[in-house]
């Protein structure tokens, strides 16, 4: 009998002595008037126990059988659902296995079966909360994660991620580096797709922020006193297409990216041990066709403002161009430029007046093509064939005379 009991018995023994009425019994009971003379009455007949309900201690009507209980250990027992939480676990019961189970059932069996431990709630250190920005496409966090995504069973590759600040839509892909192309790769993705973005929001990476070169026995000046670095290739993109760079200083404050990546080396990890993922494609196909349509249908959230702050790509915005690495070469006098080892000579058709001597955009395309553009012209450039360079053996050097003898006379 719990303290709860023996306190409403104390009140129905006052009623049944009419030390109190039934109105105000019923009051401090929490019941109806009409639900007291049942206990009244009950108390009567099967004394101090009437306060304890009848299925205390019975199973519930709901509770497994035994049969199906073993069946569910035995499966979250097998290898392929090492390390489950039981929320996660319920989903794949119900989703290849038919079963249904509700999370908080499963997580007592599970603890039961020694398969998973109530881990303590431990306060966290307390940040300052942000609030989410209002419209869909004002900001996007960008990042990328190096984990051992196939937990051994294939080559280790990177996840890139870009989550919408205001609503938690994810775009994602594996690469095999954390590379300028590969990121520019899924940019032109989302930018296809979704269309220019106000502002990426990423770390300080060496992708998107030129680091400054310091002397060993120099100090870094401050950065009010510096002067101003190139961009990056990513950098100059982004300004390129009109889109703003927003660097973050810890990694807290991009915490919505952060958080994206724990739910993804937790989730993700185990889904794409499931599927039997041992390759690169392998584990793109599963992003694309499970775990990004999950992630959009449930973690998404609706956006404050409902008006979608992406701009579209317009005619004066070329991707190809701009997702390019670029690179400026001089063109020589006789309008042949050098560029990776290279030379190539500039068509006749498209010299015009200023270009020998002049600065030139070289771009090396992600599809594996060059461009060369001067001004705002693009120009036709044809690889020239270097002749190799002859081997001239140098003459006999003539034998220095001895000293105190004299050269031979010619005759």
């Amino acid at each position: 009998m719990t303290q709860r009991d023996r306190d409403r018995l104390v009140v129905l023994r006052q009623a049944h002595k009419r030390q109190i009425t039934q109105k105000q019994a019923a009051e401090q009971i929490g019941c109806t008037e009409r639900h007291l003379r049942r206990l009244l009455k009950k108390v009567k007949n099967e004394g101090d126990k009437a306060v304890i309900h009848g299925l205390r201690g019975r199973a519930s009507n709901r509770r497994r059988s035994e049969k199906d209980r073993d069946q569910i250990v035995r499966i979250l027992s097998g290898e392929v659902y090492r390390g489950f939480g039981p929320t996660l676990a319920a989903e794949y019961l119900a989703e290849r296995h038919k079963i249904q189970i509700g999370r908080e059932a499963l997580r007592k069996l599970m603890m039961d079966a020694k398969l998973w431990q109530g881990r303590p709630r431990q306060v966290e250190a307390v940040h300052v909360w942000r609030q989410r920005r209002s419209s869909r496409g004002e900001l996007v966090q960008w990042d990328t994660s190096d984990h051992d995504w196939l937990e051994g069973r294939g080559e280790r590759f990177y996840l890139i991620h870009m989550i919408d600040d205001a609503t938690s839509e994810l775009t994602a892909h594996f690469v095999a580096h954390d590379s300028t192309e590969e990121n520019m790769r899924l940019l032109k993705r989302y930018l296809e797709t979704n269309g220019r973005p106000v502002a990426f929001y990423t770390d300080k990476a060496s992708l998107f922020q030129t680091a400054p070169k310091i002397a060993r026995d120099q100090k870094e000046l401050p950065v009010s006193e510096r002067e101003p670095l190139p961009p990056t290739q990513i950098g100059r993109a982004l300004g390129e297409l009109g889109m703003v760079w927003i660097a973050a200083h810890s990694p807290q404050a991009k915490g919505r990216v952060e958080r994206s990546f724990q739910t993804a080396q937790d989730r993700l990890v185990k889904g794409l041990r499931v599927a039997g993922v041992t390759t690169l494609e392998q584990a793109n196909r599963y992003l694309e066709t499970e775990f990004l349509p999950w992630w959009n249908q449930h973690l998404k959230v609706v956006a404050h403002n409902a008006t979608d702050a992406h701009r579209p790509l317009d005619r004066e915005h070329d991707l190809a161009a701009s997702l390019s690495v670029v690179e400026t070469r001089q063109v020589t006098k006789d309008y042949t430029l050098r560029f990776d080892a290279q030379l190539y000579q500039i068509a006749r058709q498209d010299i015009r007046t200023g270009l020998r001597g002049a600065n030139v955009r070289v771009e090396s395309r992600l599809d594996g093509s060059m461009k060369v553009r001067f001004q705002q012209h693009y120009l036709s450039v044809s690889q020239c064939a270097v002749q190799p360079k002859e081997n001239i053996d140098s003459a006999p050097a003539m034998r220095k005379p001895q000293s105190g003898r004299s050269a031979p006379q010619a005759p």
